[in-house]
């Protein structure tokens, strides 16, 4: 969770500001922005440019500077920093980019000295490594300080923060937004660059950029409209699929960065096995491989509709895959705009389990064969479809637990007797906690959130008759967190997984959850 003492005090629950070069009414990127992002990225999240040559560097942050303008310049580095150092404070990152823009804008005027840039940003390197730097705190800093020169820029440019895991930003009424942006225009369009930056900093980098230059255009339109609760409705509707694409393209791309290609297609085929139980292994399996691939492409490119346009095609092929098994998707698909028909599918809730044999028994020839790992996939997205409301960071423990006892076991000199082995120490623990589970959520799914709660609280009672009243509290909102940010889709990944390892962790210690 987000440490209070790191945030900056203000009188609204979200930090926001407004910027006239920001203002646009479309949410486009114009040319000489697009040709920046690459830029950027480039920049702040790698530093293998920097093996070029100190006058490669300034070449290119000036020709994008220039090409830019100060403010664009600005915008792009509160929002390029914000995502780099997710952690940071407000005025960390203010200190940050007023520093860098400062150091563009110096080295890159008309006749200034060659040799300007690459002191510039030494002089950054040592104000980093000083006792009381002003800019964002990671604590690999002192090891990249013990070095010199140019390891030590290499060093300090690779350090970033982890994701958030919860975004943080929230945002308030359209009183709220109007009352901070009259108050203080272009303090209000820096703090909610920052926020909403650091908050879906693993969304593509154009997704991130038009979705906030869309809602600042939005706040400066309504702010000033005689008739700003019309304006902000009308406003709303109109940016409904960039805000959408935002939010789900940071989970799937979280998701991506904490699990890689090969998880992130597991996760993505679970999924759809719990919402579309009617559907086949080799039906899904297919559609699973293709979302990942997408998000492979997409989560860190600079192509303005790469994620519009790729989603697009695989909802296409979803819609035509899965329409004739399944009503409701066939309903979400009867749309003519293929990004809303995703997300309708995306938020489609588990179905109903059908009523199917007993999960087959992969054999262990299987398990070590070639298609070893199909085969556990196969067998994991079986046990998915009959607990459609098991939590992905239980699916994705299990199989975790299964990838690891297979590379143990398949190279043993009795693999057979190895796994059988996996399987005992698992007993009879594995298959109720699974049923807990999948309980937990169902009913998290099922009923409003004070009716699971109260369901909650009789069931703990029953099952923890000496508790104090204190302590069953504490069980039911422990409980009720744990639903409330893990059992829907697209939950954060590792956050949940950390949830669910003290109990299920124990039950697969050393590979033992792998049950076919």
């Amino acid at each position: 969770m987000i440490d209070p003492a790191r945030r900056p005090p203000l009188p609204i629950n979200t930090r926001m500001g407004f910027q006239a070069s920001l203002c646009g009414r479309r949410s486009k990127t114009s040319p000489k922005m697009r040709a920046a992002l690459s830029l950027l990225l480039l920049l702040l999240a790698s530093t293998h440019a920097m093996h070029r040559g100190k006058a490669y560097i300034r070449d290119k942050v000036c020709q994008e500077f220039n090409a830019l303008g100060k403010e664009e310049f600005r915008t792009l580095n509160i929002i390029a920093n914000s995502r780099k150092y997710s952690n940071a404070t407000f005025e960390e990152i203010e200190h940050l980019v007023q520093e860098i823009v400062s150091l563009a804008a110096t080295c890159c005027a008309a006749g200034a000295d060659p040799s300007c840039y690459d002191a510039g940003s030494s002089a950054l390197s040592a104000k980093s490594c000083s006792g009381a730097s002003p800019f964002p705190f990671h604590p690999g800093t002192a090891g990249c300080c013990g070095q010199e020169g140019l390891e030590q820029k290499l060093c300090l440019a690779a350090l970033r923060h982890p994701p958030q895991q919860l975004p943080r930003y929230l945002q308030p009424s359209n009183e709220e937004l109007c009352q901070a942006f009259k108050k203080d225009p272009k303090d209000f369009a820096d703090r909610f660059l920052y926020e909403y930056a650091s908050s879906y900093g693993q969304a593509p980098l154009p997704v991130l950029l038009g979705s906030t230059r869309s809602f600042l255009s939005m706040v400066s339109t309504c702010c000033i409209s005689p008739v700003p609760t019309a304006c902000f409705l009308k406003e709303k509707l109109a940016r409904k699929t960039l805000s959408l694409l935002t939010l789900l393209s940071n989970r799937a791309c979280s998701r991506f960065a904490a699990y890689g290609k090969d998880k992130v297609t597991f996760s993505y085929l679970t999924s759809l096995a719990q919402k579309v139980p009617a559907a086949s292994f080799e039906d899904l399996s297919p559609l699973a491989e293709n979302a990942a691939e997408v998000f492979s492409q997409c989560c860190d490119s600079v192509a303005e509709d790469c994620m519009q346009r790729k989603l697009s095609e695989h909802t296409a092929k979803a819609c035509s895959s899965l329409s004739a098994r399944d009503k409701r998707v066939a309903d979400c698909c009867k749309g003519k705009n293929l990004m809303e028909n995703y997300f309708c599918i995306s938020a489609l809730p588990p179905a109903p389990a059908p009523k199917l044999p007993e999960v087959p028994k992969s054999l262990d020839k299987q398990l070590c064969g070639e298609e070893g790992a199909r085969h556990a996939k196969r067998y994991l997205f079986e046990l998915a479809r009959r607990h459609p409301s098991l939590p992905e960071a239980a699916l994705s423990t299990l199989y975790d637990a299964a990838s690891k006892a297979r590379e143990e076991c398949c190279s043993a000199k009795d693999p057979s007797s190895c796994l059988q082995a996996k399987r005992l120490q698992t007993g009879e623990k594995l298959p109720p906690f699974l049923e807990k589970a999948n309980q937990l959520c169902g009913q998290y799914t099922q009923l409003t959130f004070l009716d699971f709660k109260k369901r909650l609280q009789e069931s703990l009672a029953q099952a923890v008759p000496k508790a104090s009243a204190e302590q069953l509290g504490q069980l039911v909102e422990q409980q009720a967190d744990f639903a409330s940010t893990c059992c829907p889709h697209n939950s954060p990944p590792l956050y949940c997984s950390s949830k669910v390892s003290s109990e299920l962790g124990e039950l697969c210690a050393g590979g033992s959850c792998l049950l076919g």
